[in-house]
């Protein structure tokens, strides 16, 4: 199997959503065509995830409050942001898929279990 660089990942890409099944099947891949996998223990992922979230956290650490929509960044910090989501997102995804668990069901799950724990009160 010839290993998929970047271009060809992005080729493949159509105009729909991407699914969190679908991001788990080219991570499986993408792992799996560089020998990756004995390096993807669940303990070894989280570590990962949890550094992308320190270097996501660092982007925001001395902006105080940001304004939605991020009107005030730049464009080369947006990017910065998506690539450190992206990361974050990736290492989570492949996390559940190497612990057997359908992230995206689970996620559902939360919340009917969060609904029911914070139902709406109206005035």
């Amino acid at each position: 199997m010839e290993s998929p660089n970047g271009q060809e990942l992005i080729s493949r890409r159509s105009n729909k959503d991407v699914s969190l099944l679908e991001l788990r099947d080219r991570l499986a891949e993408f792992a799996a065509v560089r020998g990756w996998d004995k390096f993807h223990s669940p303990r070894n992922l989280l570590l990962a995830l949890v550094g992308e979230v320190g270097e996501l956290s660092e982007i925001f650490q001395w902006k105080g409050e940001v304004e939605r929509g991020l009107p005030n960044w730049s464009s080369n910090d947006k990017e910065h942001l998506e690539e450190e989501l992206s990361d974050v997102l990736l290492y989570l995804v492949r996390l559940a898929d190497v612990c057997g668990l359908d992230l995206g069901q689970a996620a559902l799950s939360k919340l009917i279990k969060n609904a029911r724990k914070y139902p709406v009160v109206k005035p």
